[in-house]
């Protein structure tokens, strides 16, 4: 498991002295700003932001070294990322998404079901990525305390309930 959690990427250059423009993936979208030091996916250095106002969807930042448009649009599509040792403690019974994957995903009567691969959010909420410990395509799994009622991180482990699958026959459409 990588030691690094991306938090944010580069959308591109926010005017002309500079600025870039970045969707952040923190609760509160200026804390990206704290790290000041943002590292790329291998771990060397990417961005050392100076300053940050918010903006819709993320920030816009000054960054050190970006003075013009050209050298922030260059940027667009870089993520950005931290170290896991540089986010606060999370409070007891919290915890961070990130923790998350790697976990193993088990019934509530104790079968193994796979490991949770990635969380997603395509915008309705978070999803898990369950890598099946069979083999076969991932699949997913809302992240509701319904789906997920408990997160065991010290355990290592999630009790997962799948949702029943109904399947529609094309004759029930037409009657309703």
């Amino acid at each position: 498991m990588s030691n690094l959690l991306l938090i944010g990427r580069v959308g591109g250059a926010h005017g002309v002295r500079g600025e870039v423009r970045i969707s952040t993936f923190t609760a509160d979208p200026l804390a990206i700003a704290d790290y000041k030091v943002l590292k790329k996916a291998d771990g060397s250095p990417a961005l050392t932001i100076t300053s940050a106002r918010a903006s819709k969807g993320g920030v816009v930042a000054r960054c050190k070294g970006i003075d013009s448009r050209d050298q922030a649009e260059a940027l667009r599509g870089l993520a950005l990322h931290i170290d896991r040792a540089d986010l606060p403690e999370p409070e007891e019974d919290e915890f961070y998404l990130a923790d998350l994957i790697g976990l193993s995903a088990e019934t509530p009567e104790g079968q193994r079901l796979g490991r949770v691969k990635s969380v997603q959010d395509f915008g309705a909420g978070d999803i898990l990525e369950i890598d099946p410990a069979e083999g076969g395509p991932t699949w997913y799994l809302s992240f509701t305390r319904e789906a997920v009622p408990t997160v065991d991180i010290a355990g290592r482990r999630l009790v997962v309930v799948r949702p029943t699958e109904i399947e529609a026959k094309p004759e029930d459409a037409e009657e309703g």
